[in-house]
């Protein structure tokens, strides 16, 4: 969904891919969930997913726990990225700068692409 230009600035924004959007949704949820409640996994039902989880949770937990709070960090330096980005490409509204932002942190580099990818229109000079 790409926002027009409003008085406000420009409104550049565009959703991104709502299969990527899933794929990360759920593998940060099974993140969490690995790093906070590994009692509560069921291993032996997840094939062989479980059985390689299970080795992490158990050799390496400490490593997960630190691994998951760097993925935020950064996740929230591509979404400082992404302001600057934004400055750059001349998206000026604030609602489309808070988009940009959110879906950034959120989605990382699925969102982060869109708007590397984004080439504005440029004004012609008289």
């Amino acid at each position: 969904v790409a926002m027009a230009s409003g008085a406000g600035g420009v409104a550049y924004f565009q959703r991104g891919s709502l299969p990527w959007f899933t794929v990360i949704f759920l593998a940060f949820g099974y993140y969490t969930w690995v790093v906070f409640w590994p009692q509560s996994i069921p291993y032996q039902s997840l094939g062989p997913l479980g059985t390689f989880t299970q080795y992490l949770v158990d050799n390496h937990h400490t490593l997960l726990r630190s691994g998951y709070w760097f993925a935020w960090l950064i996740h929230v330096g591509k979404s400082l990225y992404a302001m600057v980005l934004r400055k750059h490409k001349g998206i000026t509204d604030g609602q489309a700068r808070l988009l940009w932002f959110l879906q950034t942190f959120l989605f990382g580099i699925a969102s982060l692409s869109i708007l590397i990818a984004y080439r504005p229109k440029r004004q012609k000079q008289t």
